[in-house]
């Protein structure tokens, strides 16, 4: 985590030292959640290795994946850590996964002591605003098939590895649809 945020060019030397003892490791195995509906979003997690879905279940009972997160990359139920309300999403290991986590106190002293974490966290949230925007554009502006064809470009070594059915829920197709995309690039 300390990596990313000195990749910013933001924070001098001691203010990225204040990092030290407020960061710590979680291991998730396979389909172990980080959250889970309901519950308050206390943590912001930098992903080492392996991957997490977010998830929230439709009326219908079935689960829609909303957002998958790789490697050196954030993940938090991002509305209920700003808020401290419930969350409404799950977020889950896809395989088995290594993080870094910082608490949500720990980001609030930060921000509270310091002009330079704030415009750190300023920064990450409009990193997360803009993948939001580009989900959202690519949904109005791509097919499946180019949406895939992105994510492999941008994750091959994990676009395999995940299950069919979460795959093509966060591409917004059928499974069935998916495997034909599938085939057609292979």
């Amino acid at each position: 985590m300390k990596s990313i945020f000195q990749s910013l060019q933001i924070l001098p030397s001691d203010e990225l030292d204040k990092l030290d003892g407020l960061i710590t490791k979680k291991k998730l195995k396979k389909g172990d959640f980080l959250i889970q509906e309901s519950q308050m979003s206390k943590e912001i997690v930098l992903i080492k290795s392996g991957a997490l879905r977010s998830f929230y279940i439709n009326n219908e009972g079935e689960e829609i994946t909303n957002c998958i997160t790789f490697e050196n990359e954030f993940m938090a139920a991002f509305a209920s850590f700003i808020t401290q309300k419930p969350t409404e999403e799950n977020i889950q290991a896809l395989f088995d996964t290594e993080l870094e986590v910082i608490s949500h106190a720990n980001i609030e002293h930060l921000y509270e002591n310091s002009i330079h974490w704030q415009k750190v966290g300023r920064i990450i949230a409009e990193m997360q605003y803009i993948n939001l925007e580009q989900r959202i554009l690519s949904f109005q502006k791509l097919t499946g098939k180019e949406r895939y064809e992105t994510l492999f470009k941008n994750h091959p070594n994990y676009i395999q590895l995940i299950p069919l059915q979460y795959l093509a829920s966060f591409l917004g197709v059928t499974p069935r649809h998916l495997s034909r995309i599938r085939k057609a690039i292979l």
